[in-house]
Parts: structure tokens; sequence; C-alpha cells
């Protein structure tokens, strides 16, 4: 059985075989006795994206009383989700966010703790994830940028507009009506001024479409 710990671009930690690429944290939300979630789903502002491996250190997933592991398809996938890279693990790539932060959000560049104020704010509405209003059509959003309509997420890539999948990506036969942003407008922001996330192998060669 696959433990409780794989999120979607909604936010929502489901348990699934799909691990993904990347890792990332909200604090501890976990048993570590039972390797089981606790009804919080976040314990910590800074909600971050890291590396699968580093520096050879090996954990075992929820075993112990720290960080729960969590795991995302890609950071296209966490960045919608409400979370930002790492400055431990991933620090070129946390610098290259704040700076596109910086630069998109017309401000200085900000420490990490403002940015997860920031965010904290745009990434949830109680307890639920936080949809913004989508104010340009779809495939004028910057690479990496994922939207919503009803229960499906949608990437956007290359100027198409590709279906998630806990899997990968595929072709979306038809665009969504009435969609939403899912992706933070500050992070959209980022993402538009230049901010690069790593994307998943199947949103640079996606299979047909399943819709």
């Amino acid at each position: 059985m696959p433990l409780q710990n794989r999120v979607t671009p909604f936010g929502d930690i489901v348990a699934i075989p799909e691990r993904g690429l990347m890792l990332g944290n909200r604090g501890i939300i976990h048993d570590p006795a039972r390797r089981r979630l606790l009804d919080r789903r976040w314990a910590s502002k800074a909600w971050i994206i890291c590396l699968c491996e580093f520096r050879g250190v090996r954990r075992k997933v929820m075993g112990g009383r720290s960080w729960t592991e969590l795991f995302f398809l890609d950071e296209a996938t966490a960045l919608a989700a409400g979370h930002r890279p790492c400055f431990y693990c991933r620090r070129q790539a946390a610098e290259a966010f704040r700076a596109a932060w910086a630069q998109g959000n017309s401000g200085a560049a900000p420490r990490a703790g403002e940015m997860d104020a920031v965010l904290h704010e745009e990434r949830l509405d109680g307890r639920r994830k936080r949809r913004h209003p989508l104010t340009a059509t779809p495939k004028s959003l910057p690479q990496g940028a994922m939207i919503a309509a009803e229960d499906r997420a949608y990437l956007i890539a290359g100027g198409r507009v590709l279906l998630w999948s806990p899997a990968g990506y595929h072709e979306a036969t038809e665009l969504p009506d009435a969609a939403s942003l899912l992706t933070p407008p500050s992070t959209l922001r980022a993402l538009a001024a230049g901010y690069s996330p790593i994307l998943h192998p199947t949103a640079l060669d996606p299979p047909g479409g399943t819709r």
C-alpha cells in the first residue's frame, strides 16, 4: 500500500503508487508509529520543493519525528499546490525563483519567510485550495502555470494546454471551459519573469489526448 504522501496540483495529499520527480514538505504532519498523516495538512508556512536525492542522505519516509516527506509529479505541480524551491538543497533554483519573484512582483528580493507569508494567503481558502480568477487566455500563460476546470488540472507548456495525471501529462483534446488559476498569482508572475520549473518528461512529449 502506498503511503498518503503524494501531492496533487490542488494541494491534496493522496495515496497513489506514482511518486514523481520532486520531494517537499510542510513541516511535521504525520504519526511515525503508524506512518499516517495527522488531521492537519501543514505545520509550517514554509512549503518547500526539494530534491529526491541530496548528498547521499537516505531517509525512512514518514518513519521519524522529522518533517513529513511529500512527493510531486514535477515542480509545476508543487508550485501550483503553493510550494516554492528550497534554499538548502536547491539553492540555485531558490535564488533564481527569488530573483524572478522580485522582478515579476516589482519589489526587492524577498526573504524566504516573506515569500512564504504571501504564498500562504494565496494558496489557501480556509482548509481548501484557493482558486484565483483567470484573467488571460490559458495559452497566453507562462510555461509551468497550472489551471483548473472542475476537478481537472492542466499545465501550460510550450503554448499547449496539457491534462495533468499522477503519471504524467496528456494532450487535452478540448480546452477547459470556465477555468480558474491554480498557481498562486505571485508565483505566476515569477514564471512570467523567467523562472523555469522542472517539468515531467511527458510535458515535452505527451501521449495522445484522453479527455
